[in-house]
């Protein structure tokens, strides 16, 4: 195994551990008395989340950092397409409601 790798791995997983932490944090604020509350700041808190994790993941374990840049475009153009397809159900659902 190359040493940058195993100098980067250790990083990358404890920023991956460290958002989840985050998010169950995040989560854990949305619980009052017992009962969920829907909000939009945590909603919009837990899809970045995810999003950003995605991104690191294509990159750090599925080896897309290395890839050829027309398929670093492509992952980047799918991470993209996921925020604005959950973005938008988020915000249209808020409408109609």
């Amino acid at each position: 195994m190359n040493t940058a790798f195993e100098k980067r791995l250790p990083i990358v997983w404890s920023a991956l551990s460290l958002m989840t932490l985050a998010y169950l944090w995040l989560d854990h604020t949305a619980d009052k008395a017992g009962v969920r509350t829907a909000s939009t700041v945590v909603t919009v808190s837990a899809i970045l989340i995810a999003l950003i994790k995605v991104r690191i993941i294509f990159r750090e374990f599925m080896e897309v950092r290395h890839a050829p840049l027309l398929l670093c475009r492509l992952t980047d153009a799918w991470v993209l397409m996921m925020a604005v397809c959950l973005f938008g159900a988020h915000f249209i659902g808020l409408l109609r409601s």
